[in-house]
């Protein structure tokens, strides 16, 4: 009996030992996101910030503010009590004030995040594919950084420029 109650206590503590970990493994993620995409940002010569390789596509700014807009609209929506009133990209930005503006994105989402607690992890939110918990909507804003960068990295190379290295975990 008494080693039961320990085999119970011990996968009992294991579980929520997992469950206090994912905003902070979250956050290390998030913070190594932000300086991988500041970095592919900053490899891109100012004047080609208009450049798409095909007309059906984003420009490497338009993705750059796609990053940034998902961001703040998946972090006020699902991670503050404020309204998201979407912004429309402001023209005329220069490179450093696009990238500052992403920075602050980067900044606000995770301190919005860093603010929930393990319980509301599993919370069901109303989301346009249907219900899905705010774990769930972590993992989106993060793939969705991760995808538009990808494509962003595709646009470096299109213009023989050596994408930064990798920084991942």
């Amino acid at each position: 009996m008494k080693k039961c109650l320990i085999i119970v206590v011990l996968l009992l503590s294991n579980s929520i030992f997992a469950q206090a970990e994912v905003v902070s493994t979250f956050i290390e993620k998030w913070d190594n996101s932000k300086d991988y995409l500041v970095a592919v940002a900053e490899a891109m010569p100012e004047d080609k910030y208009d450049y798409k390789p095909a007309e059906r596509e984003m420009s490497f700014k338009e993705q750059l503010f796609h990053i940034q807009d998902n961001m703040n609209w998946l972090g006020t929506t699902y991670f503050s009590e404020e309204k998201y009133v979407k912004k429309e990209a402001v023209k005329g930005l220069s490179k450093a004030q696009i990238i500052q503006e992403i920075k602050t994105s980067f900044d606000t989402a995770k301190r919005v995040v860093q603010k929930t607690n393990d319980a509301e992890l599993s919370q069901k939110v109303t989301f346009f594919a249907g219900q899905k918990s705010k774990l769930q909507i972590l993992n989106l804003m993060q793939d969705h950084v991760t995808h538009h960068r990808a494509q962003i990295l595709v646009y470096l190379n299109l213009n023989q420029i050596q994408p930064p290295k990798y920084i991942g975990w």
